[in-house]
């Protein structure tokens, strides 16, 4: 697969260099045949390599259905730039082969003039289409499923099936599933088409249809929905209103896309950037500053705590000046330890595997883990600073005290960061926050501190130096 993917790198690259010589010298079907051997997906990818102005003719040398599945594989930028080339027709063609959920995407990325055009030149039929799917919550299942999907009723039998799925499938989005709904649209129950090859004709869809169904409501969270498909290896669920109604259903390609678009913002909030939806290579440097700095000035100006600490004691450190090249260690081992216990966490909360509920059964794992941890750090601690320090840099001011001042300052450390890592997240999620805002910034900055108070205050205890 790797060498699969180096090689159709290879083909785009070598193409983006030869197209403009193609359009120059006028070998349009040339190109043509090039393009037409290709996947939609890679002519997407090098559409987006090409200098802006080739691409309108590039466009127009695809095949009209090649063009249309092209279309949704370009970012909105791109699209933008197309539409404004199109005339009235070729902008028709194009909405009318799109799926009515790739559409939906489209509109949301574009600006109301772009928007106000397509709905001018799209049929009745998908206008309505479009105005129920846009009207559900941003992120729900609602927003994200389409559709057009194949219905079928319980009375028909094998032959109407495969009859209904011929005359409407090829405006579909998948018709390997098909579901069985009432007159009033009611979801009964489901098919696949391999339950209709394997049945006779005559046999009525209420004897072979599954009835125990897994559905999702139009207000889920679509996170929720992209995770269903993991656990149950669904192709596509259902999506139903308040009355167990079938409006429309989610499908694979598009959960992926959830999971990915889900997966990219946590990661976002996990580094302390606002989450942005434009890929890196379209922002300005001006943007990236704005959806940065406002997390680091917070994260400036919670750091000036660590700065009063270590000032408030000032007298034990200067009794005890070695104890002060300690301290970027004990740091940045409790900002490290309560990072991993969080991203375990955070990543636990989002496919569903632990729940506010299980909190006392993380905080006993996570409390055995830490004595587990911080035990193995501080015998290696100890063993370092009193062969490597004390010895062979023949520092005199290390003591055995001294030792066991950092060491026992690095296993409550490393607990403190294990159950702040923990609960935070966790809490976080109770009271409705997204538990990867509270990640690793934000964790590693509470944990510096409590450190540098433990560590001040085992010191002037076994010391007795004042603090």
């Amino acid at each position: 697969m790797a060498d699969t993917e180096v090689k159709t790198n290879d083909i785009i690259s070598q193409l983006v260099d030869s197209v403009p010589d193609y359009i120059n010298e006028r070998r349009y079907s040339e190109l043509r045949d090039i393009l037409t051997e290709m996947n939609p997906a890679d002519i997407g990818d090098l559409m987006e390599e090409l200098p802006r102005k080739y691409l309108p003719l590039v466009y127009r040398i695809l095949p009209k259905e090649l063009a249309t599945d092209v279309f949704v594989y370009i970012n909105a930028d791109t699209q933008e730039l197309l539409i404004s080339t199109f005339s009235d027709s070729e902008l028709k063609e194009v909405i009318d082969d799109l799926y009515v959920d790739d559409t939906v995407d489209m509109i949301e990325e574009m600006p109301a003039s772009v928007v106000k055009r397509i709905l001018k030149h799209a049929s009745s039929d998908m206008r309505i289409e479009i105005n129920k799917i846009l009207k559900y919550p941003k992120e729900s299942a609602g927003s994200v499923m389409t559709t057009e999907y194949v219905d079928l009723k319980k009375n028909m039998t094998v032959e109407d099936a495969f009859l209904r799925i011929r005359r409407t499938g090829v405006d579909k989005e998948t018709v390997y599933t098909c579901y069985v709904t009432d007159e009033n649209r009611k979801l009964l129950g489901m098919v696949t088409v391999k339950d209709l090859l394997m049945a006779e004709y005559p046999e009525k869809i209420s004897d072979i249809m599954e009835t125990n169904i897994i559905y999702v409501n139009t207000s889920d969270d679509q996170e929720y929905v992209a995770n269903m498909f993991t656990k149950y290896d669904f192709l596509a669920i259902p999506v139903v209103d308040a009355e167990q109604r079938l409006v429309g259903i989610v499908t694979f390609d598009d959960a992926m896309d959830v999971l990915q678009d889900e997966t990219t913002e946590d990661i976002e909030k996990m580094a302390a950037i606002t989450p942005t939806d434009k890929p890196y290579l379209k922002m300005s440097a001006f943007e990236l500053w704005g959806k940065r700095i406002p997390w680091l000035l917070v994260l400036m100006i919670s750091a000036t705590f660590t700065g009063m600490i270590i000032s408030s004691f000032e007298d034990a450190l200067s009794s005890f000046v070695v104890l002060t090249s300690f301290i970027p260690m004990l740091m940045d081992t409790g900002g490290n330890t309560g990072s991993q216990t969080s991203v375990t966490i955070i990543r636990s909360l989002s496919l569903g595997d632990v729940e506010f509920k299980n909190l006392p059964k993380v905080m006993w794992k996570e409390f055995r883990v830490a004595i587990l941890c911080g035990v193995t750090l501080a015998a290696a601690n100890f063993i370092k600073i009193l062969t490597v320090d004390r010895l062979l840099l023949g520092n005199s001011d290390i003591t055995v005290t001294v030792a066991f001042v950092i060491c026992s300052t690095l296993v409550l450390t490393v607990i403190c960061a294990k159950f702040i890592g923990c609960t935070l997240p966790m809490l976080a999620k109770k009271i409705g926050f997204d538990p990867a805002v509270m990640a690793s910034p934000f964790i590693t900055t509470i944990v510096d501190a409590i450190s540098l108070v433990v560590y001040f205050k085992i010191a002037t205890t076994f010391l007795h130096i004042g603090g």
